[in-house]
């Protein structure tokens, strides 16, 4: 069958097109995204503005057209930290189905978690054991982990790289000037601050494996060597520690706009990698994780394989 995810992130409105079934690999036959960062739109009353609203109607509305076109069986769309924390949600989200007719699933923050480590177990398999799995989003991070397909510990934070450029960096992308470094060191104050009641949590677990996703994590393993997009989503990329380290040393020194210029970075989310940089830093020291394997697959691939499970046997 051919199943369309619709997800609607604090960065990007991302329709991705697979063709599967049950207990296959589902094989990629579109991809399209529009760039809206709506976690850095949100107001000081916590809600999307007129102009953010317009922009996602318009963004799933294009989606919704390009899934009809694709003649999608299913469409499964989904929204996740910034529409969850938009004070105005409910009618953000009432607009959007009435517009384009696409109801938008809000997830939680640990449904958002037990989606992506259940796509990064199927990726590894069990021979990986019990895995620990980070994910930083826009709007949040996740932590999960556990040996089998639903982990045992699931939890989300309000640490995402656009949510704290916005508002502990106020980064503009087109600034000639790096953060200052007392602002640099209260942001690691403050993540090292939610991380602490985790790390209690997390003490009482192991792992065999640690894994990273998302595009932060990616960049951030490219900028410390790892193979280009280019290799294939087959190819082993890691990020150490050191290497984590060294990355951010030298991109909290120089301007949003020179980190733009890096090769690896998104033009369009440049200005949030040193916030992504410090989260990372922060709970790989917190947790102890020396190297991260980073996986291809996510939170879209994880509801995806959700579905399939769910479908009766041929």
């Amino acid at each position: 069958m051919r199943l369309g995810v619709l997800d609607v992130g604090s960065n990007t409105v991302h329709l991705l097109v697979v063709d599967a079934h049950r207990g296959a690999h589902p094989w990629p036959a579109h991809s399209e995204k529009a760039v809206l960062r709506l976690a850095e739109q949100l107001g000081p009353d916590g809600a999307l503005p007129e102009a953010g609203a317009d922009a996602l109607v318009e963004a799933v509305g294009a989606a919704r057209a390009s899934a009809t076109a694709l003649e999608v069986d299913e469409l499964l769309a989904f929204a996740t930290s910034a529409v969850r924390d938009a004070t105005n949600s409910a009618e953000v989200l009432a607009r959007v189905q009435e517009a384009t007719g696409v109801r938008l699933e809000v997830l939680s923050g640990a449904d958002e978690a037990r989606m992506t480590f259940l796509a990064v177990r199927r990726w590894f398999g069990w021979s990986a054991g019990r895995l620990l799995v980070l994910d930083i989003g826009g709007g949040s991070l996740e932590i999960a982990a556990g040996v089998d397909e639903d982990p045992d510990v699931a939890v989300s934070l309000p640490l995402g790289a656009g949510r704290l450029t916005r508002d502990r960096l106020v980064v503009d992308p087109q600034s000639a000037a790096p953060p200052g470094p007392q602002v640099v060191e209260e942001l690691r104050e403050y993540v090292d601050s939610l991380l602490d009641p985790v790390v209690e949590q997390m003490a009482e677990v192991s792992w065999e494996r640690a894994v990273a996703t998302s595009k932060t994590f990616r960049t951030l393993a490219r900028l410390a060597g790892a193979a280009p997009s280019g290799a294939g989503i087959w190819a082993r990329r890691r990020l150490t520690r050191g290497g984590l380290r060294q990355v951010l040393g030298f991109i909290r020194h120089i301007a949003p706009a020179q980190v733009a210029e890096l090769e690896g970075v998104s033009a369009a989310r440049a200005h949030q990698l040193l916030a992504g940089a410090v989260v990372a830093e922060s709970v790989m020291r917190r947790l102890g994780v020396d190297s991260l394997d980073i996986c291809p697959w996510a939170l879209r691939e994880g509801v995806i394989l959700d579905r399939l499970d769910r479908l009766a046997p041929e």
